[in-house]
């Protein structure tokens, strides 16, 4: 008769010890782990190979919540929910590929041109949370953001500081380009931007301006073509056409809400 296998009780110490050394998910799941390595009968190595796998998929699973708070996607849909068939235009094969991440590996840009409510932003967030999910970094920020935090910097240092951290990132997404007017200095800072990343890392914008008008966007700038040029030398650029889907969400709650009155 094989006596029973004894229960293994940890110090008090020990998971301040594994949390001290760095095994945070070990020290978190302590007892759990011990009545599972007991029950299973697991080997030496059968442990260690446990803990290694558990370590490997908390920290990246911290890793994953860091990049997140760092992006600053906010709320978003999934693009499961969007309907391909309203816009009157739209290249779904780019946007399928671009889901692939190739354009961040390659160090392209991607840019998203089309008026206001036709899904740029939508797109760009399922974007941007598809290269957080494979471990890329990202900053998401509207470009009325970017450029004030940009025009605040209380020196020049302070400034090519902040440009050299918006350098960083695998991926840096500027939604709604166009969306207000700027004056010269604003077309400047988007310049250093995009120059900051040129052939090195990946850009995705979303504008509702065509490329021809940016000289309204961006009065009395003498970089705007210079700007241009930098922008869509690596990149795929494509048009969505059609009517605003929130407006069109809009009418249709209307409608339900008068039917349901009726």
């Amino acid at each position: 008769m094989n006596s029973p296998t004894p229960k293994m009780i940890p110090s008090p110490d020990l998971p301040t010890e594994l949390a001290r050394l760095g095994l945070k998910a070990t020290a978190q799941t302590l007892d759990d782990f011990l009545a599972r390595a007991t029950q299973k009968r697991w080997s030496p190595l059968q442990q260690l190979e446990e803990i290694a796998r558990a370590e490997s998929e908390a920290r990246a699973q911290r890793g994953l919540q860091a990049r997140l708070r760092q992006a600053r996607l906010g709320r978003f849909r999934p693009l499961a929910d969007f309907d391909w068939n309203w816009p009157k235009k739209i290249d779904r094969d780019l946007i399928q590929r671009a889901l692939t991440l190739d354009f961040i590996a390659e160090a392209r840009n991607l840019i998203l041109v089309g008026t206001n409510g036709v899904g740029k932003t939508l797109i760009a967030k399922n974007l941007a949370h598809q290269a957080l999910l494979a471990g890329y970094t990202v900053w998401f920020r509207s470009a009325a953001d970017l450029l004030t935090e940009l025009a605040a910097c209380e020196s020049p240092h302070a400034r090519r500081r902040k440009l050299k951290l918006l350098a960083h990132p695998h991926l840096l997404a500027i939604d709604e380009v166009g969306y207000l007017s700027y004056d010269s200095q604003a077309a400047d800072l988007l310049y250093e931007i995009v120059n900051a990343r040129y052939e090195r890392r990946s850009l995705l914008i979303t504008t509702n301006r065509s490329f021809k008008d940016w000289n309204t966007v961006f009065p009395n700038s003498t970089v705007i073509s210079t700007l241009l040029d930098r922008l869509t030398h690596h990149a795929d650029v494509t048009l969505i056409e059609g009517h605003s889907y929130r407006v069109r969400e809009s009418e249709l709650e209307a409608a339900a809400r008068k039917k349901k009155r009726s």
